[in-house]
């Protein structure tokens, strides 16, 4: 950790492929970590007793999305962030690219002390929304109130990271995600089971790991940060500026929405699911012979949330190709070569179909009973995860098309495009599809997730028709 290399930013066009894994390599592996992180929550909360392992791996899915409510929609700001740091590297203004950084996290940590008060106060009403077992509302409440707390430190690291992935050092923030996630995971086993002489707090443990392992990884990020401060000079006051800060804010805040629009979109999913759970366990509280712990257990929630956590690992993966693809694509129209942004987007297109089409056929076709009983021991769980899985895992190279072309589009600086596909989409086919299929046509939990194949197929066709429109080439920065 000794330099910082400032090497010409533009990969060679001719070939591709080599550029793109060489800056998706990095964040694949810094994402997957994080995420492995996730399933070892998923897996902790499968060795406490029962109820408590269903009703906490049910709150999982639910506070998760409550956290990315807030916490992911101020990390939006990497959006701006990236796209304008990347045309200016490309431009070989390298001192207007540190301070891109410089705004970006002021903005965050004034923001973001705002968003954790925010969002600590609506948990309680979030949840009584989104969660109608009380014993998993109480679970999530707990959880989540720890994982608010760690909002700003999780925004500026988004902030720092999208720098660094901007002028192409994606590796630098594979080193902090080893070192936060290896530490949350030993804090998770130490809070989860009362281990090493830390109090035992089942599933709220998971939240205060987290909470204790994002300040950290700041930390980790704030001294790479240093290390560029002579060829970027991103430290100094007169960096501030409230132009360019609005700049960022302009790319950034359609992405947030973006992002509101997802969580509320899937919080609304859950609760869906969530009713199944409910009208369940009101049918097996009449039936005498139902099990004491059957009747408690959230079924289609723990499925749900252990259908995202396998699928996840995927979804990281492919965001990391979509980060190749929006450093690459702003990269390119910095340098004034929009038809190399083409080649480089569809190039990620491609690479993205054949790595995913393989994993999907893993996950979704060939190893799908191993991994659902890797992270829950309920037969009944299983049992219900196990079509939903198949549906996704066939769909998951569609899913990585989607996603590729999103981050390019945000990459180009349409980001606004991409904030009311989204908002169309969630709320004109994944939730009416989800209620109707689910509820009105008495589906349940399969008919809920093909909504969501529905949406997976044409979220991707819609990002397809956009980028290959090219209307995003024109666009100044």
């Amino acid at each position: 950790m000794a330099t910082i290399s400032t090497d010409p930013p533009l990969a060679n066009v001719d070939a591709p492929y080599r550029a793109i894994l060489r800056l998706a390599a990095p964040t694949v592996f810094a994402m997957l970590s994080q995420s492995i992180v996730n399933e070892v929550d998923v897996i902790f909360f499968s060795r406490l007793p029962c109820p408590e392992a269903s009703n906490g791996q049910a709150a999982l899915l639910p506070s998760l999305i409550v956290v990315w409510l807030f916490g992911g929609s101020l990390s939006a700001i990497s959006v701006g962030t990236q796209a304008l740091t990347a045309r200016r590297y490309a431009e070989g203004a390298p001192e207007r690219a540190g301070a891109v950084l410089t705004n970006s996290v002021a903005f965050c940590l004034l923001a973001g002390s705002l968003f954790s008060l925010v969002g600590y106060l609506l948990l309680p009403w979030l949840f009584e929304i989104m969660i109608k077992v009380p014993e998993v509302r109480t679970v999530a409440l707990s959880y989540s109130r720890w994982r608010m707390l760690g909002i700003t430190s999780m925004a500026m690291t988004m902030a720092i990271k999208a720098f660094f992935d901007g002028i192409g050092k994606t590796y630098v923030h594979l080193v902090a995600a080893i070192v936060m996630n290896v530490l949350n995971v030993l804090l998770c086993w130490c809070f989860v089971f009362g281990t090493l002489g830390a109090p035992r707090m089942g599933a709220a443990g998971a939240g205060a790991a987290a909470f204790a392992a994002t300040w950290v990884g700041l930390a980790i990020m704030l001294g790479y940060g240093a290390l560029v401060r002579k060829d970027f000079k991103p430290v100094r006051l007169s960096n501030l500026s409230r132009g360019l800060t609005w700049d960022i804010l302009r790319l950034s805040v359609p992405a947030g929405l973006a992002t509101i629009v997802m969580m509320l979109g899937f919080g609304l999913f859950s609760a869906v699911v969530g009713r199944l759970d409910s009208e369940t366990a009101a049918h097996a509280a009449t039936v005498a012979s139902a099990s004491a712990c059957g009747a408690r257990e959230a079924v289609n929630s723990a499925a749900t949330t252990d259908i995202v956590e396998v699928l996840k690992l995927t979804f990281t993966a492919c965001l990391a190709f979509g980060t190749a693809a929006a450093t690459l694509v702003g990269q390119s129209l910095g340098a004034r070569r929009p038809e190399d942004a083409s080649r480089f987007g569809w190039a990620c297109v491609r690479l993205g179909l054949l790595i995913f089409g393989a994993v999907g056929l893993c996950e979704g076709v060939l190893f799908t009973r191993p991994l659902i009983g890797l992270i829950t021991r309920s037969d009944a769980v299983r049992a219900a995860a196990l079509f939903p899985m198949h549906i996704v895992g066939v769909l998951t190279p569609i899913i990585a098309v989607a996603m590729i072309l999103s981050e390019a589009l945000f990459g180009a600086g349409n980001s606004k495009f991409v904030a009311v596909a989204q908002l169309a989409l969630v709320f004109g086919c994944l939730l009416p599809l989800a209620l109707v299929f689910g509820v009105v046509f008495h589906m349940a939990l399969v008919g809920i997730w093909l909504a969501a194949a529905v949406y997976f197929v044409l979220a991707a066709v819609t990002m397809a028709l956009k980028f290959r429109q090219g209307a995003w080439k024109q666009i100044v920065l």
